[in-house]
């Protein structure tokens, strides 16, 4: 039942037109408009009023003739084109368009940098005092604990 349920639709039984190509055309139309009250929902998909209220007007213009183009633009020019799932790529979406692109490109060149900026470290001698302590510790019968810097015995790590 639940899979039954995950593909039901809000579109109502009285919104649906009785030619089955011109309701297939008003699905296909409506998979690529918003609800602008749910805002990630298709206007099928969404129960809001507002959806209904496009589940309609898509309907009424398809029945007058337009074709799909003319029926979208007809609500575009009506209600914005944030109602559109995939905006169009014109001058004032060029940013929504290319905006991940250049972040991806910004944060490749950041992490470039970084890395040919980073110099391995040098093989510098130890210091007379730091190969007095080396040699010391590695003389020594004790186990050391070496990330703290002491002298533990096992049982007293546990």
């Amino acid at each position: 039942m639940l899979l039954a349920a995950s593909s039901a639709h809000a579109v109502l039984p009285n919104e649906q037109l009785a030619d089955p190509k011109l309701e297939a055309r008003a699905r296909a139309i409506s998979a690529e408009l918003r609800c602008v009250v749910c805002q990630n929902q298709t206007i099928d998909d969404s129960d809001a009023e507002l959806a209904h209220d496009l589940r309609v007007l898509l309907r009424e213009r398809l029945l007058r003739g337009d074709t799909d183009e003319q029926a979208k633009a007809y609500i575009v020019k009506r209600y914005g084109s944030y109602v559109l799932l995939k905006p169009q790529f014109r001058t004032e979406t060029l940013l929504l368009w290319l905006g991940p692109f250049v972040v991806l490109m910004l944060g490749g060149s950041g992490a470039t940098v970084y890395i040919l900026r980073r110099r391995p470290t040098e093989n510098v001698p130890l210091s007379p005092e730091e190969e007095r302590r080396t040699s010391a510790m590695l003389e020594s019968e004790e186990p050391l604990d070496l990330q703290l810097g002491s002298k533990r015995r096992p049982q007293e790590l546990r």
